[in-house]
């Protein structure tokens, strides 16, 4: 990576990553207000707020589209473009889907050095390249704070769309990155972050969630419990019969806030182990020091009323479960006697993944967490 002015992009923002995102509080109220489209090529639309839109364009082929950009979430432009690409792609990947183009999206100072400019754009074409997602144009506007991002198009097959409405009582869930980039962001732009944080937190954020989708996609398509394989199933369900059944990637709304969707969308109720779930480096250290970016307070403002939590969980774990996440991983419903296979061959391909709880039949609360 060549060398850049020394600049930190944290200081230029008020709020950076996913913890820049609108409320979900606001979110909710504008878009249950917009009325429903009428088009049977849509496949997964904003409904049931998921990660991405699906649109039928053919038999056997539909397009998936997101779009996602953000203010700086580290003070590297180079490391920021690759943070901002990952983040747009996992959309893609979380519903199944392989990437082929991409736009940029940027919000650049007038005035700003050109040179971070450059190092913003080819960090972001770096990971683009890596995800094998090309590049095609994209959009830039006058902004006096920097934020930078992608629209992403990718390819998917109609019948193995997995959305975040498809989780089954029994299901287990498994996780596939650690919680606690927001805070440990936030301990960035303060200035206080130990340098093990950021170079976890960093290689968290940078890493694709392609491994991690590939592999969960392909154990559903190899085999089935009668070993015939995989069957055409309707889109609206197309995870019916396979054995992962749901998947969402855990990004500006945090792990609750992303599980709540699941849970709405699938009808069901979801249960965590407070101890089972995978933190960064210096998370806590940075809740206790009071490191706390705005999206993680406006995530639990808005979510905490349907959890309930067993006693003798630290109020710091609890704050850690509604912390923003920027590229987070990938949150999985899988049958419970294929889960720890999915584990074992996530695993084995350098992909962290921990079974973190289950799915139950719809009660209250909607989602329980348990020492």
């Amino acid at each position: 990576m060549p060398d850049v002015k020394t600049i930190r992009l944290t200081e230029t923002v008020k709020a950076g990553g996913c913890a820049s995102k609108l409320s979900p509080a606001v979110l909710d109220k504008v878009l249950g207000k917009l009325p429903r489209q009428d088009d049977p090529n849509v496949l997964v639309g904003f409904d049931h707020a998921d990660d991405a839109g699906v649109y039928k364009i053919a038999p056997g082929i539909a397009l998936v589209q997101t779009v996602d950009f953000f203010t700086p979430i580290v003070d590297d432009p180079y490391t920021f473009g690759q943070i901002a690409a990952t983040n747009a792609l996992s959309d893609v990947y979380a519903m199944g889907g392989r990437p082929v183009t991409a736009l940029a999206l940027v919000c650049f100072p007038a005035t700003g050095d050109l040179e971070v400019l450059e190092q913003i754009l080819a960090g972001g074409l770096s990971k683009m390249m890596e995800a094998n997602c090309t590049v095609v144009g994209g959009h830039s506007i006058r902004d006096e704070e920097t934020k930078f991002g992608y629209s992403v198009t990718g390819l998917i097959d109609p019948a193995r769309v997995f959305t975040n409405g498809s989780a089954q009582p029994g299901d287990r869930l498994l996780f596939t990155k650690a919680l606690g980039t927001g805070v440990i962001s936030t301990a960035i732009k303060q200035g206080t972050a130990k340098h093990p944080w950021i170079d976890a937190a960093t290689r968290s954020m940078t890493t694709l969630n392609t491994t991690a989708a590939e592999i969960s996609t392909s154990f559903c398509a190899t085999t089935d419990h009668v070993g015939t394989g995989l069957r055409p199933v309707p889109a609206e369900r197309s995870s019916a019969g396979l054995p992962l059944h749901s998947m969402t990637d855990v990004t500006g709304f945090g792990l609750i806030g992303h599980a709540r969707e699941m849970a709405l969308a699938s009808n069901v109720s979801l249960r965590f182990r407070i101890s089972e779930i995978p933190l960064l480096e210096g998370a806590l250290d940075c809740i206790r020091a009071g490191n706390i970016p705005g999206g993680l307070k406006n995530n639990r403002d808005f979510a905490e009323c349907v959890v309930g939590y067993e006693e003798g969980i630290a109020e710091e774990l609890k704050t850690i479960l509604f912390d923003p996440q920027t590229a987070g991983g990938l949150l999985i419903a899988v049958a419970a006697e294929r889960s720890l296979e999915l584990v074992r061959i996530l695993r084995a391909a350098g992909v962290p993944a921990v079974e973190i709880g289950e799915v139950l039949e719809r009660t209250k609360p909607l989602i329980t967490v348990a020492a």
